[in-house]
């Protein structure tokens, strides 16, 4: 019987799904079929199968029928990774070589593009593609050498990166492997430049002087996960303090990294060699992006955007009223829920978008408005209106922290005051409260605060009675809604975790609704500031 089956996969958003690469090799009218709901770009592959088996190592089977089946039928199935294990099978179905037989193809994965002479090509999304290979048993795995580090990432797998198809089909055989022509690697891509990590590195909060009541709901943010808007005239460190928010998150844990490494490989942007992203990623798209580039999606294959590619890291969304309407609804989703979910055609993808959201606005158009008096602004009190507009009622609803960005007064007020606080403090500080969200959370789907739904708070970690006054009284008097509710219980929690108290009481309350409203007349507890200031 000539048929072979090798196993490559699919992704579906980052989650990867094994698939059988069954090929029957018989006579009959001469042909190649490719079926199992495959795009433009897959069924292109039978051409360069055909040129890279021809050229590399062996001969196409040009007098008998070819069908090519990628099961499951049912699964939509797009891009050129497949070529590799399509290769392998026709070739040990057609039996050409006799020590190439078809059993010799079970418990590997194959995947890479060829190119006409046989090489292969890097192809985006190997990570997934092995993590998922290895849920479902498979040990061993092909893979174009320039991504065998990235492959190697995934624990208990067999990694062999080789640049070639003869090279693979000796490997598989037994026998010496041939040289090749080394395989050049994947180009990063420039968005690959706004993880941040180098350009970031060298800022710190030791920067900056005063903000003591932002710099304390800068850590409550980062503490629990919890959405922030920075509102203020120009001019004041909005900007400043989101880009110095990354330096006081703490490394990621194993199972962190490998979810935001597994996303940027899927979107491209890891360069050759690279090993697990170990730092917080940062992004900060400008407010002209399209919705495709900061959601995801886009033509073809559906890419993650720039909220996932955030994922465990920080988003900013600088002049957050500029960017379009379609962006600023469709942010509705990541807010709520830590996901998004792109729909094109019959191809759906959920990627996961547990970032820090962090928006900044300035309170006018010209922004300069301050103060009572409007300070030296320009802008009418109907563009002004039109201007705070463009922000809805249910995304504003949606973000957990409000603050106020003030002019602050050159240099220090007295010699008593003492220097700034550096990053390095403040993630200590940032680590020790995530610390005991984890504990609490031990046995739970979520880790921060953020992400703990509105009925686990009540039945399981409820406010002390007294707190839980004070907050059923702002919404009594329409001042919170029920979602500003549950809200309000999670930031009053990221205050106990970052006072060390074990359970929150009227004082952290207080705070976090002060922390919730916008009011500028409802500042921080001074005893609050003070103590992040000391």
């Amino acid at each position: 019987m000539a048929f072979a089956t090798a196993r490559s996969l699919a992704l579906r958003g980052a989650d990867g799904h094994v698939i059988d690469v069954q090929v029957d090799v018989s006579p009959g009218l001469v042909g190649t079929t490719i079926i199992g709901r495959v795009d433009k770009g897959l069924s292109e592959a039978r051409d360069r199968v055909r040129m890279a088996i021809n050229n590399d190592c062996a001969r196409w089977p040009a007098t008998k029928r070819v069908t090519i089946l990628l099961a499951p039928a049912d699964l939509p199935k797009g891009g050129t990774h497949y070529d590799l294990a399509i290769a392998v099978a026709v070739m040990a179905a057609d039996k050409q070589h006799k020590d190439l037989t078809p059993d010799l193809l079970a418990g590997w994965a194959f995947i890479g593009e060829l190119s006409v002479s046989g090489g292969l090509r890097p192809v985006p999304g190997v990570l997934p593609m092995v993590i998922a290979a290895a849920a479902h048993g498979i040990t061993r795995v092909f893979v174009p050498e320039p991504q065998a580090a990235e492959a190697a990432l995934v624990p208990g797998m067999t990694v062999f990166g080789v640049r070639s198809l003869a090279q693979v089909s000796a490997v598989l055989r037994g026998a010496e492997v041939p040289e090749a022509p080394p395989v050049v690697g994947p180009s990063a891509s420039p968005l690959a430049t706004w993880r941040g990590d180098d350009r970031l590195s060298d800022l710190d909060l030791t920067d900056l002087d005063g903000l003591d009541d932002v710099r304390y709901a800068v850590e409550v943010a980062a503490a629990g996960g919890h959405p922030l808007m920075l509102i203020g005239p120009r001019g004041t460190g909005k900007t400043s303090i989101a880009e110095r928010i990354p330096t006081i998150l703490p490394d990621l844990s194993t199972e962190q990294a490998l979810e935001v490494t597994a996303l940027h490989s899927v979107a491209g942007l890891l360069p050759e060699g690279s090993g697990l992203l170990r730092r917080p990623p940062w992004f900060a798209p400008h407010h002209s992006a399209t919705a495709a580039s900061v959601l995801g999606g886009g033509t073809g294959r559906v890419r993650p955007g720039q909220v996932s590619l955030a994922h465990h890291g920080v988003l900013f969304l600088d002049e957050f009223p500029h960017f379009r309407s379609d962006v600023i609804e469709a942010m509705r989703q990541p807010l709520e829920s830590g996901e998004v979910t792109i729909a094109r055609g019959e191809e759906a993808a959920t990627y996961p978008a547990r970032s820090l959201v962090v928006l900044a606005a300035n309170p006018c158009p010209c922004g300069n408005f301050h103060g009572q008096s409007g300070g030296a602004c320009e802008c009418s009190d109907v563009q002004r209106a039109h201007y705070r507009r463009k922000l809805s009622g249910p995304i504003l609803d949606r973000v957990d922290i409000w603050m106020e960005v003030r002019p602050q007064r050159r240099g220090r007020t007295g010699s008593w005051r003492p220097a700034p606080e550096s990053s390095a403090d403040v993630r200590a500080r940032v680590a020790d409260a995530r610390e005991r969200q984890a504990r609490r959370y031990q046995d739970c789907s979520w880790q921060l605060n953020a992400s703990c739904p509105g009925a686990a708070i009540a039945e399981r970690w409820p406010l002390d009675p007294e707190a839980q006054r004070l907050v059923d009284a702002e919404l009594s008097a329409g001042m919170l809604s029920r979602r500003g509710m549950t809200r309000v219980q999670r930031l009053s929690w990221t205050v106990a975790d970052c006072a060390g108290v074990s359970r929150p009481g009227p004082r952290e309350a207080e705070i976090a609704l002060a922390l919730r409203s916008d009011d500028s007349a409802r500042s921080l507890p001074a005893r609050v500031v003070a103590v992040t200031a000391s």
